[in-house]
């Protein structure tokens, strides 16, 4: 006997609506399209970071060596 659980509610990280955390939401975990393509914007515009370790904040690129 299999039992069916329903899927867990999230909310949506960009504007707070709750959707159901399943495959049949091919844009989870945002609500939309709308949201999901706002919240890549953001990351596109530098808007959002990945913050480094204290003693990683001043990156220096090796030098080149051909």
């Amino acid at each position: 006997m299999t039992t069916s659980k329903a899927p867990p509610i999230v909310a949506c990280p960009r504007c707070g609506k709750e959707s159901p955390w399943d495959t049949n939401n091919p844009y989870r975990p945002f609500c939309s399209e709308r949201c999901k393509m706002i919240d890549l914007g953001k990351w596109a515009d530098e808007e959002f970071r990945v913050a480094l370790p204290e003693d990683e904040q001043e990156f220096t690129a090796p030098p080149y060596q051909a």
